[in-house]
C-alpha cells in the first residue's frame, strides 16, 4: 500500500480555507450594504435590491458552513488515512516502491529491471536486504565493459528517498543493500494496534470470491480427506473475509447421480411405510454398502435401481421425498462434524444445477464447442488435443460431474458475479480443474478479470506411511476421529495434572480447544501439496512448532498482565500515553517478527499457502520466548510483592497476544484463558 498523499489533502484544506474567506468577506459586504440600505428601505426606495442581497446573504453563509464541515472531513479522512496505513503496512511492497523507483532512477534505459526485497536472516545484514545490483550489473555489462555490482548498488543508493520506515540503507558485500527499519515506526504500528485493539488488515482490492471446500457425498462417511479440505478451506475464508473480500463459503455436495436409484430402492425394501413413518437409519455408511451388495448382485435390483433414478430426474414426489430422507440423515452426520469444528458453510449440492446442465448442453452445442467422441460429446480447451476433454453428455445421453461443472462455474460467474473462485480438493483432481477453467475460457464465461485457483493437497498418511484407514482397512470416520482426539487430550491434561488446578468448565474448554486446535493445526503446519502423516503423539507434544505450545504460549503471554493486576482496558488506555518500550534488542527482535504479519497475510492470499502463517506462530513464541528471559516486565520483592510494573513492556506482551490471537482466529484454533 502506498503512503497516503497528504499533499493533496493540505492543497484541498488551503484551497477551502482560501475560499471561506473570500466568502467571509462578500458577506461582511453584503452586511454592510444591507445597513446602508435600511434608511432607503422604510421608504420603499429599492426594496427589491435589499431583499436580494439578503437572499445572497443565506446562501453564502450556508456555502460557508458546507466549506468549513468539507475543510474538517478532509482532516479527519487524511487523519484516519493515516492510522490505517501506519496499522497495516506492507513492509515488503512499500520497500519493493521504494527501490523501484530508486533503480529506475538510476538506470532509466533498463526496461523491467529486477526489484529483488527479502528479508535478512541475519541481523549483521540488516531488518532487509535488496539484492537487485547482482543482476542488474549483469544486464549493464558487456563485452569488454564489466559493470561491478557495489557500483551499482552505490548508484542506487544515491537515489533512495526518505522513508518513515527506514532508519538506514548501507552497502555491504559485493553489492548487497542493507536496510534497517526505525524503532520509531515499530513503535507507532504496535501503539496503533494497541488503541485499536486488533491488527488492521493490510490494504487489497476487495473481490467477490467463492470458496468451494469441503465437498462430501451423501450416504458416504467424510473421510480425512473432507478434513483436509473442510480445515484448509475454512482457513483461506477466514483469511479472505479478514482481508475485506466479500466470500461465499460453498459446500458442493455430491446430492445426485446414479448411486440414489440403489439407494432408494432399497430404501423402499427395507422401509415400505417411509412415507408415513421416518426410517431409523442409523448408519448410512452400512445401509449404503448394502445397497451397492445387492445392485453389483441383483439384476432385477438394478433394474429396479435405475428406474428409481429416471423418476427421481422428473421428480416424482414419492422418489423426491425418499431423496430427501437420505439427504436428511447425511446432512444430520455432516452437520455434527462442522459444529464440532466450527465450520460455516452454504450448502449447494449437485441437483441444485440439474436444469442449469440441461442451459449449458445446449449452449455449447449451439456454439459448435461439443465435438462427437465414440457415442459421448467432449469439450476440448482453449488448446485443441492439450490435455483430457471434458465429456459433457455421455453416450447414453446422461450427463457428468464435468457437466455439473461447467454449469456449476457458469453460475458461479454469471448469478453470483464472482471474480474469483477457490476449489479446495485433493491434489489429484488438479488437471481436471485446468481444463475446466480452459473450457470456461473457451466459452466465454471465464473473462481476462477472474482468477481461479484450484488449492490442492497431499493424501493423510497413518504412522505406518500407508493410506489413512482403520486397523481393519476402512475408512476413518471423522466423528470418531473427533472423540479420539478429546480422549487422549483429556489424558494428556490429566498427565500434567491440569484437572486438579483448572474447573470442570476450565478443562472441558482446554480440552476442546486442544483437541480440534492439534488436528487443525498439524494439517495447516504442513506444505499442503505434500503427504502427512496423522499422528497424535506428535500433535499433542508440547514443545516444538505444535498447537499445544503455541496455544500454552498465548495463555501465558496473557497471564502476564493478570500478574501485575493490569487489565485489558487499562492496556489501551496507557498505549495512548506509555510508549512501547523497544530499547533492548530482544524488545526490537519481537517487535520486527511482529511487523511481518501483514505480509504473511498478503502472500498467502497470493499463493494459498497457510503453513507459513503457523511458522510464523512459532517465530513469534520464539521471539517472545527471548525477549522474556531477558526483560523483565513485572518486577516482584523476596516476598513475591509486586514492586514495579514495565508498562512499557507490557504493551508488547499486549501487542503480541493480539498479533497471535488474529493468526490463531485465521488458522481456526479456539484459545482459552486458563491451560
Amino acid at each position: 500500500m502506498s503512503a497516503p498523499n497528504w499533499e493533496m489533502f493540505e492543497k484541498r484544506a488551503t484551497i477551502a480555507e482560501k475560499e471561506i474567506v473570500h466568502l467571509k468577506q462578500q458577506v461582511e459586504w453584503l452586511y454592510r450594504n444591507i445597513m446602508n440600505n435600511t434608511s432607503q428601505i422604510a421608504s420603499d426606495i429599492n426594496k427589491e435590491e435589499f431583499e436580494r442581497l439578503q437572499q445572497e446573504n443565506i446562501k453564502l453563509k450556508h456555502r460557508i458552513a458546507i466549506l468549513t464541515r468539507t475543510i474538517q472531513a478532509e482532516r479527519d479522512k487524511a487523519s484516519a488515512l493515516s492510522n490505517t496505513f501506519q496499522s497495516n503496512i506492507s513492509i515488503n511492497n512499500t520497500l519493493y516502491e521504494i527501490f523501484q523507483r530508486a533503480i529506475t532512477a538510476a538506470y532509466p534505459d533498463i526496461l523491467n529491471p529486477p526489484v529483488i526485497v527479502t528479508t535478512s536472516n541475519n541481523p549483521k545484514f540488516g531488518d532487509y536486504q535488496c539484492n537487485s545490483a547482482m543482476p542488474l550489473a549483469q544486464q549493464l555489462s558487456s563485452p569488454g565493459n564489466k559493470v561491478v555490482p557495489r557500483t551499482v548498488a552505490n548508484n542506487i543508493i544515491s537515489k533512495l528517498e526518505e522513508s518513515p520506515l527506514v532508519d538506514k540503507f548501507e552497502v555491504a558485500g559485493a553489492g548487497f543493500i542493507n536496510i534497517y527499519l526505525k524503532r520509531d515506526f515499530g513503535q507507532l504500528v504496535l501503539s496503533n494496534w494497541l488503541k485499536i485493539g486488533e491488527v488492521l488488515p493490510p490494504y487489497v482490492e476487495k473481490k467477490r470470491v467463492i470458496v468451494d471446500f469441503s465437498s462430501p457425498n451423501i450416504a458416504k462417511e467424510m473421510h480425512v480427506g473432507h478434513l483436509r479440505s473442510t480445515i484448509i478451506g475454512d482457513s483461506i475464508a477466514k483469511l479472505l473475509e479478514y482481508l475485506g473480500h466479500d466470500v461465499l463459503r460453498i459446500n458442493h455436495i455430491g446430492d445426485w447421480g446414479t448411486q440414489f436409484g440403489m439407494l432408494i430402492a432399497h430404501l423402499q425394501d427395507k422401509f415400505p411405510n417411509y412415507l408415513t413413518v421416518t426410517p431409523a437409519i442409523q448408519d448410512l455408511q452400512i445401509f449404503y454398502k448394502e445397497s451397492k451388495i445387492r445392485f453389483d448382485l441383483d439384476e432385477e435390483f438394478k433394474k429396479r435401481a435405475y428406474e428409481c433414478v429416471v423418476k427421481l430426474q422428473a421428480f416424482e414426489p414419492d422418489i423426491t421425498k425418499a431423496w430427501k430422507m437420505i439427504c436428511d440423515v447425511s446432512r444430520q452426520e455432516f452437520e455434527k462434524v462442522y459444529t464440532r469444528l466450527e465450520i460455516k458453510l452454504i450448502e449447494r449440492g449437485e441437483s441444485f444445477y440439474q436444469k442449469r446442465m440441461e442451459i449449458i448442453v445446449k449452449e455449447l452445442e449451439s456454439r459448435n464447442l461439443l465435438e462427437e467422441d465414440n457415442g459421448r460429446k467432449v469439450m476440448w480447451g482453449e488448446k485443441h488435443g492439450v490435455g483430457i476433454p471434458l465429456t459433457i453428455v455421455k453416450s447414453d445421453g446422461g450427463f457428468t460431474y464435468d457437466t455439473s461443472d461447467m454449469a456449476t462455474i457458469k453460475q458461479r460467474i454469471e448469478e453470483e458475479r464472482a471474480e474469483w473462485v477457490i476449489y479446495v480438493t485433493d491434489a489429484g483432481q488438479s488437471l481436471h480443474f485446468q481444463m475446466l477453467e480452459s473450457c470456461a475460457k473457451k466459452a466465454g464465461i471465464l473473462k481476462s478479470f477472474h482468477r481461479i485457483d484450484h488449492v490442492g493437497f497431499g493424501v493423510v498418511l497413518g504412522e505406518d506411511k500407508k493410506k489413512f484407514k482403520t486397523r481393519s482397512g476402512d475408512t476413518v470416520k471423522l466423528t470418531d476421529l473427533l472423540d479420539e482426539g478429546l480422549k487422549r487430550t483429556l489424558q494428556k491434561l490429566k498427565e500434567k495434572e491440569r484437572d486438579k488446578v483448572l474447573s470442570e468448565e476450565e478443562l472441558k474448554a482446554a480440552q476442546e480447544s486442544v483437541a480440534y486446535g492439534c488436528i487443525k493445526y498439524a494439517d495447516l503446519s504442513h506444505n499442503r501439496n505434500h503427504e502427512y502423516v496423522f499422528s497424535f503423539d506428535k500433535m499433542l507434544e508440547d514443545k516444538g512448532n505444535t498447537a499445544v505450545y503455541l496455544l500454552y504460549a498465548l495463555t501465558r503471554i496473557r497471564s502476564i498482565a493478570r500478574t501485575a493486576k493490569v487489565t485489558k482496558e487499562e492496556l489501551q488506555k496507557h498505549a495512548h500515553d506509555t510508549p512501547i518500550s523497544l530499547e533492548h534488542e530482544k524488545e526490537w527482535k519481537l517487535t520486527k517478527v511482529l511487523l511481518k504479519f501483514p505480509d504473511i497475510v498478503l502472500d498467502i492470499s497470493k499463493d494459498m499457502y497457510l503453513h507459513p502463517l503457523c511458522e510464523f506462530c512459532y517465530e513469534i513464541s520464539c521471539a517472545f520466548t527471548e525477549f522474556y528471559d531477558k526483560c523483565y516486565c513485572v518486577e516482584k520483592n523476596q516476598a513475591g510483592e509486586i514492586v514495579k510494573v514495565h508498562m512499557g513492556r507490557l504493551l508488547l506482551t499486549e501487542a503480541t497476544a493480539i498479533v497471535l490471537e488474529k493468526c490463531f482466529a485465521l488458522l481456526g484454533l479456539k484459545p482459552v484463558e486458563r491451560m
